[in-house]
């Protein structure tokens, strides 16, 4: 693996010397690890984008999605990507990841379409979860309506997302292409068995499919990866000093949509994330780590899931997520 940045290096550094896009498929033979998840992950790209006619690759300016950019640009350079980018945004995410969405977008000359929650809610088709006088509130569940519109209006048949099964226990059961029902459900009794690299996109009336080409990659995949890469992330993602309230066992950034609550105490600590959102349900982790290898080194060494340590709305029920997804979420 390529050397990480050492100390006192540039925070989220845009890579000087890219590696060379070159072109990958299914077989895995003699690959390192890395090397062969992102050819599987190429692979499935590839199949996606023949067989179906009008997909759409998700993408928040997280670290997962920044990963599926890099696979795409390795799957379909030096030509145009077969698919427009596009952003569930709640309208409450943080300045750095949206500034980052918006320049990497115009820097690869990618559409970007933007679907806003809040444009659901004026037209009366879902109402606001987020309410700031109620602590773990948020626009998240709203996502899942103002997705299913953006499907609709786009004609998507597909739209590649960055899930990956050790985020979360009903990702676990969900295959690598995830077929959705009329309304955009999801049934795990229902999947399509996936044998030698052979995918199935054939879509019956009204389906369309959620692909995750990092399904079997791991948070520590993703961040070994990033770093072999050289990729830019958010600078959000390395330590930094940040005011936070502690509630309910978590780290929450203040801010506009998020104030502390009679008897909770401001306090400026050294915070990263660890996954990237809705700011209003999303937690910080206290961390020195201000590089790629440092972060590296502390990913390797957590034995919490990401979502399980930081994500608010995961912690609701044992089903959350999987509740979720049955109603059309990602």
């Amino acid at each position: 693996m390529s050397p990480t940045p050492a100390a006192g290096s540039p925070v989220h550094p845009a890579p000087a010397a890219p590696r060379p896009l070159h072109a990958t498929g299914p077989a895995t033979a003699g690959l390192s690890k890395l090397r062969a998840l992102e050819s599987e992950a190429i692979h499935v790209m590839r199949e996606v984008a023949a067989e179906l006619e009008r997909p759409a690759l998700l993408f928040s300016g997280g670290k997962d999605s920044i990963v599926l950019l890099r696979l795409a640009e390795k799957a379909f350079r030096p030509g145009r990507f077969p698919f427009p980018l596009l952003h569930v945004d709640t309208g409450h995410n943080f300045d750095e990841v949206l500034e980052f969405r918006d320049r990497r977008a115009a820097e690869l000359g990618e559409r970007l379409i933007v679907a806003q929650v809040q444009d659901t809610i004026d037209q009366g088709r879902v109402a606001d979860g987020y309410d700031p006088a109620r602590p773990g509130s948020s626009r998240n569940q709203q996502q899942t309506q103002t997705l299913l519109d953006a499907i609709e209006e786009h004609g998507f048949d597909a739209c590649f997302g960055g899930a990956r099964r050790d985020e979360e226990r009903a990702r676990a059961k969900e295959r690598i292409m995830s077929f959705r029902d009329d309304f955009g459900g999801w049934d795990p009794k229902n999947q399509r068995p996936e044998l030698w690299n052979l995918y199935n996109g054939r879509l019956r009336q009204g389906e369309n499919v959620r692909v995750f080409p990092i399904s079997n990659w791991t948070e520590l995949d993703v961040w070994q990866y990033i770093a072999e890469e050289r990729l830019e992330l958010p600078s959000i993602y390395f330590a930094h000093e940040r005011e936070v309230v502690r509630r309910n066992g978590m780290l929450y950034a203040v801010s506009p949509f998020l104030q502390p609550q009679e008897g909770e105490t401001v306090e400026t600590l050294s915070v990263r994330y660890r996954t990237v959102g809705d700011l209003t349900i999303t937690g910080a982790v206290e961390s020195t780590a201000t590089t790629l290898e440092q972060v590296v080194t502390e990913i390797a060494a957590t034995r919490v899931t990401e979502r399980g340590e930081t994500r608010a709305d995961d912690r609701v029920s044992e089903a959350a997520m999987e509740d979720r997804k049955a109603q059309g979420y990602f």
